[in-house]
């Protein structure tokens, strides 16, 4: 029997790919990762066109409970775990499946688009991002991400901060947040890492049809609202004129 991790991409229950849609159809127990990312549609809509009952594991069932559930449905059933986005985004997903691998179960795995490409649809050049950082929720000890900033600043690297899921909700931390985060270390340092007039790119439910970026300095994104949905937010670093011009596109 076969773990297949399937990416099903970043807006809804029709992102999912033919191979990815093919092995659902086919497994026994369906499981939807449910903590790191949230998909833009009711959960009800993947069930109703997959045919299947659909387990959610927040992170206690994949980090903890795994081997009593989803590795052992594994070795006697064909089952399929749901990622939001592209299979191995998350660290949490490569441990799964080296858990798996451990174990001896047959293990397939096909991927998707995730955030770390859909923000291409900025016109920042993909492999002009530097190392990427999460903002977590609670973050009042934390300045790793503003340190990240800082060296991809130096090296004049673009920074993509993924902003950490909100539990119990399908909202993340938002953009307004991260800014002030950064601000606020920012204060501590005074390092002139990241000021009020920092070019800063938000974007909101990449992916989606009503997806949202927006560019401005610090400040101005700062009054801005982005509603609801995953948040990200971006920091460019050194531009080409051709990236430039794509960003006016946003302001």
């Amino acid at each position: 029997m076969t773990l297949y991790f399937i990416g099903i991409g970043l807006n809804d229950e029709k992102d999912i790919s033919v191979k990815g849609f093919e092995l659902v159809k086919k497994a026994d127990v369906v499981y939807l990762e449910n903590y790191t990312s949230k998909i833009n549609c009711n959960i009800s809509y993947l069930e109703e066109l997959y045919g299947k009952k659909i387990v959610l594991a927040d992170r206690k069932l994949v980090e903890m409970d795994a081997e009593k559930t989803i590795l052992e449905n594994a070795k006697t059933k064909e089952v399929a775990f749901l990622v939001v986005g592209d299979v191995f985004s998350a660290t949490t997903h490569m441990d799964l499946y080296l858990r798996a691998k451990k174990m001896g179960i047959k293990t397939g795995v096909v991927h998707n688009a995730s955030v770390l490409t859909a923000v291409g649809i900025t016109g920042l050049q993909l492999y002009k991002f530097g190392k990427v950082t999460s903002i977590p929720i609670d973050n009042e000890n934390v300045e790793t991400p503003y340190d990240v900033l800082k060296v991809n600043q130096q090296n004049n690297m673009h920074t993509l901060f993924i902003l950490d899921l909100k539990e119990g909700s399908n909202n993340s931390l938002s953009v307004n947040d991260a800014i002030r985060y950064l601000l606020k270390v920012e204060m501590k340092r005074g390092e002139r890492v990241f000021t009020d007039n920092t070019l800063c790119v938000g974007c909101v439910k990449l992916g989606s049809l009503d997806q949202i970026i927006k560019v401005g300095k610090a400040n101005e994104l700062l009054r801005c609202n982005f509603k609801n949905g995953m948040h990200c937010l971006i920091v460019p670093g050194k531009m080409h004129f051709m990236e430039e011009g794509s960003l006016k596109l946003y302001q």
